[in-house]
């Protein structure tokens, strides 16, 4: 499947970003992505079955597991957001078992343990909101930068 994509104005949000000292930027960046991925995971948790808790959260870090299978570039100076369910004590790990089901399971003696169907959560969120995500990321990071510099300037002028 191919995807066609033409993005203007992000030239000019580099080079405003690049004016901020670098952890400020990455701050902004995370700021403004984190605002954007909201509604996705929102969405995907309004598709968890029978649970009112938040299982899909946005995170900037993903388990050593999960790194070979993410696409991600790795670096200082990218960043990152997942949307997922985070494992351990105080995740859901079996969310993944949920969203694309399990084949056919059986014991080392052959007695048949069942499977589970796929009830998709995520990919339908992402669906949902994957155009409104660009444009309105491109807003935000604007929103950010000029919400940092007030803030900085404000900062400065107190002394």
């Amino acid at each position: 499947m191919s995807v066609s994509l033409k993005l203007t104005g992000f030239r000019e949000i580099e080079k405003a970003l690049a004016q901020l000292p670098a952890g400020t930027a990455k701050g902004v960046a995370r700021r403004a992505m984190k605002k954007e991925l909201k509604p996705i995971a929102d969405t995907a948790n309004a598709f968890w079955p029978g649970s009112r808790d938040d299982v899909f959260q946005i995170t900037s870090r993903i388990a050593a597991g999960q790194l070979g299978d993410s696409y991600a570039k790795r670096g200082r100076s990218v960043i990152n957001m997942f949307v997922g369910s985070p494992g351990g004590a105080n995740g859901t790990p079996h969310a993944h078992l949920v969203e694309f089901g399990t084949g056919p399971r059986f014991q080392k003696n052959g007695r048949f343990t069942g499977s589970v169907a796929p009830q998709p959560m995520l990919q339908p969120a992402w669906d949902i909101h994957k155009q409104s995500l660009l444009e309105g990321l491109g807003a935000r990071l604007w929103d950010e930068i000029e919400k940092t510099i007030a803030r900085r300037a404000k900062r400065a002028a107190k002394g």
